[in-house]
């Protein structure tokens, strides 16, 4: 018996050469679905242009004034490279998800790993939701710094310029919606446990709301609570699963 889970350690272990080679195999696939999550989208980049453009063509108090410019001759072949990659990055969402996790579960128990697909299907949700919340929230903020544009001269704004505005913005948004998902992970691998992320509500509660403030720059607390609220929720959310995973982990450890 000795002998035995002497022989399932060592497989349980890996070493750091084992984990470089795994983590190679994980970037190489999430790679592959990005190459083809761009090439799926590639031929659909005018109706994915026109969604992007559309909080811009919506800003108030513009009207024909608002000009999307694009400057140079590769500008319309980079355009349409940076939106696919973009797109194809959130449609292949789910694969890149679930090898990080992948990535993640050897440090997990045998029971623990089925949790990489439950795990992948919250994920993508959650990163989806948050590029909507910014897409929603986007021709509000874009109305209010073009407000700052004099009564005498026509806002041309660089295509290049509101594209990174808008990826920067959506994936904020995107990535911030998974940092809870990010605590309920680190606490099943063991490295973070409920009562630490339990005892950080205040930073919790304090950093939801610095992402708020940032996410609505023109300082409205009413949309800066609309945007954090969520984020608090869900701050929430993953310390009672983590409170829960704890517990459990005790009462195996208990009764083995």
């Amino acid at each position: 018996m000795a002998k035995a889970s002497t022989r399932g350690a060592k497989i349980g272990e890996m070493t750091l050469i084992e984990h470089f080679r795994e983590l190679r195999m994980r970037l190489v696939r999430s790679a592959l679905a990005l190459i083809l999550g761009t090439i799926a989208v590639w031929n659909q980049f005018p109706a994915i242009f026109e969604t992007i453009r559309a909080p811009y063509d919506s800003v108030q108090g513009l009207g024909s004034s608002a000009v999307l410019a694009l400057t140079g001759v590769t500008s319309g072949f980079s355009l349409q490279l940076r939106v696919s990659l973009a797109v194809g990055f959130v449609v292949s969402s789910p694969v890149w998800i679930y090898q990080l996790w992948k990535f993640v579960s050897p440090g997990l128990k045998k029971n623990e790993r089925k949790w990489a697909y439950l795990f992948t299907l919250v994920a993508v949700p959650l990163f989806v939701c948050g590029v909507l919340l910014a897409y929603y929230v986007m021709p509000r903020m874009l109305d209010i710094l073009f407000e700052f544009t004099p009564s005498d001269v026509e806002n041309v704004t660089s295509v290049e310029s509101y594209l990174s505005f808008f990826l920067h913005l959506t994936l904020f948004f995107g990535i911030g919606f998974l940092l809870p998902l990010i605590l309920v992970s680190l606490n099943f691998a063991g490295l973070l446990s409920g009562e630490r992320i339990k005892s950080s509500w205040r930073w919790l509660i304090l950093g939801s709301f610095v992402f708020g403030a940032v996410a609505t720059p023109n300082g409205d607390p009413l949309a800066m609570t609309f945007v954090a609220l969520p984020m608090i929720a869900l701050s929430f959310i993953a310390v009672g699963i983590a409170l829960l995973n704890d517990a459990r982990r005790s009462r195996a450890t208990g009764e083995s």
